[in-house]
């Protein structure tokens, strides 16, 4: 998961912004930062940042399809020709 060089307290980071950034994005690994001795906030570089985005958005597809699936087999679905029909009476 985390590595101990990972650890930087929030003062450090705000004394020395750059080099976190670039130590970040360089890496690859997400810094963690402490505010007296707890982890408070997690920094991530732009492409690990858009990894997690990238994954969550897949998440959200695959969630959505399952619950899609789940309601065909529920019989909670109605036809495309059901569909037109209704559309045509409006």
């Amino acid at each position: 998961m985390f590595q101990l060089e990972d650890i930087h307290p929030l003062t450090d980071f705000q004394r020395n912004a750059k080099n976190h950034l670039s130590r970040v994005n360089k890496t690859g690994r997400p810094e963690v930062l402490t505010v007296n001795g707890r982890a408070e906030a997690v920094l991530l570089g732009r492409r690990a940042y858009e990894k997690v985005q990238n994954a969550l958005e897949e998440l959200a597809a695959i969630k959505s399809i399952q619950t899609s699936l789940k309601e065909l087999a529920a019989g909670k679905t109605i036809s495309a020709k059901t569909v037109h029909q209704r559309l045509r009476e409006l």
